[in-house]
């Protein structure tokens, strides 16, 4: 279990890094932000890989991609709320 958090984490890393790269612009919280909503996004993408029965088979390159869409959702949401606020 505490295996399966980190990965989610290291993976969270990776994609908060890339979807920084896919959705480039003026962040509040700037790129640390950025990486902890790429964690946030991982562990959705990896809960929706469990959820369709790929969690634990996926493989990795699956974990980082579903970190990424995760990552990126997290983040188009993050700025839409701040967005408003602003």
């Amino acid at each position: 279990m505490i295996t399966v958090l980190i990965s989610w984490v290291i993976v969270g890393l990776i994609a908060g890094a890339l979807a920084k790269l896919i959705m480039p612009g003026d962040d509040p919280g700037g790129i640390i932000v950025t990486i902890l909503l790429g964690i946030g996004g991982a562990f959705i993408g990896g809960s929706l890989l469990r959820l369709v029965g790929l969690g634990g088979g996926g493989g990795f390159v699956a974990s980082i991609i579903a970190g990424i869409v995760g990552a990126v959702i997290l983040l188009a949401v993050y700025r839409a709320f701040v967005g408003q606020r602003a």
